[in-house]
């Protein structure tokens, strides 16, 4: 079991959240999850309607962590090159030299993904499945933690092209952002009072404040979380009954059972815990599931949404005692 002493992936967290919440006000939660994803080494796919910070807070957890950044704005005129690169002719050398694009770096921001064409949208499938892409027929690779933080607006879908199921499900974790809470929303309020400008608010200004050893330290903390059989198989009757949902016309696959149990271990691991509970597997359970179930069509008629159903799902099943 766990013991008193201070956790290296809790104390990171701590040090991330406190470092980020001097330009995030409220969000904690959509901030753990970014952590889960970051440590698990995923890739997250972040929903909000424009003003929430969302591009803010992934350069804040950029730069909390110290990690090189990089932003692609998506747009129907995107071409793959612009996202991974080209080689271009370097004439004073007389060959072709690699024009790197946004994706060779550690932390890349893809702003309003659903409004890139398919094609360019698949250019990042080969970069966040294998940490690699091919140019040319020549294949470079990426940052060996390499991560996509992707955006879309859940209400505009006027020139959209929607995430193919394929491609939704590379993401690990589907985090809404939503407004922040009377009190955040408040605080924000009282930073502008006092002279803050949101508009002109810097990631850059905030100083790394973890070491990328003591990331590995936490990866390897987040392996060694123990789990009793009954959990692990908690996970797997969770999932099996999001195929047996009268909600859903498609559950979820063992991928996201592999999903889920890996971020709930990191999960334990983040709130200084060295063995596994059902209460992180309810706590990741939403972010992970989100986004590989489809809903019935008479569901969505009765306003039933995929984290209702998940809700209902994590309710009926059986917790192991």
């Amino acid at each position: 079991m766990a013991t008193d002493s201070p956790k290296v992936a809790q104390a990171l967290t701590e040090r991330v959240m406190e470092e980020v919440g001097k330009v995030i006000v409220g969000q904690g939660e959509v901030i753990t999850h970014c952590l889960v994803a970051i440590l698990s080494q995923g890739h997250v796919l972040l929903e909000g309607v424009p003003g929430t910070a969302k591009t803010l807070l992934v350069k804040a957890v950029s730069s909390a962590l110290g990690r090189g950044f990089g932003r692609v704005q998506m747009t129907p005129d995107l071409m793959p090159s612009d996202v991974i690169g080209t080689y271009v002719f370097n004439v004073s050398a007389g060959e072709f030299a690699l024009r790197k694009g946004p994706v060779f770096t550690s932390i890349l921001l893809a702003d309003e993904i659903n409004r890139a064409p398919a094609k360019t949208q698949s250019a990042l499938l080969e970069a966040m499945q294998e940490l690699q892409v091919t140019i040319d027929g020549i294949t470079h690779p990426l940052d060996r933690d390499f991560t996509v933080f992707a955006t879309q607006n859940p209400v505009e879908f006027e020139g959209t092209y929607p995430l193919p199921e394929a491609q939704l499900d590379r993401f690990m974790l589907k985090v809404v952002v939503d407004y922040p809470e009377r009190a955040a929303e408040d605080e924000l309020l009282r930073r502008v009072h006092r002279g803050a400008d949101p508009l002109r608010v810097q990631a850059e200004e905030l100083q790394a404040c973890v070491t990328d050893e003591a990331v590995a330290r936490c990866r390897d903390e987040t392996a060694a979380v123990t789990a009793e059989d009954a959990v692990v198989t908690y996970v797997g009757d969770v999932i099996r009954a999001t195929r047996l949902s009268p909600h859903l016309v498609l559950g979820c696959s063992p991928r996201a059972a592999v999903m889920v149990l890996k971020c709930a271990k990191t999960h334990a691991a983040m709130v200084g815990r060295d063995y596994l509970t059902p209460d992180d597997v309810k706590a990741v359970a939403p972010p992970a599931l989100r986004h590989r179930v489809i809903l019935r069509p008479e569901a969505d008629i009765e306003g039933l949404s995929a984290d209702d159903v998940i809700q209902a799902v994590l309710s009926e099943v059986p917790v192991p005692r």
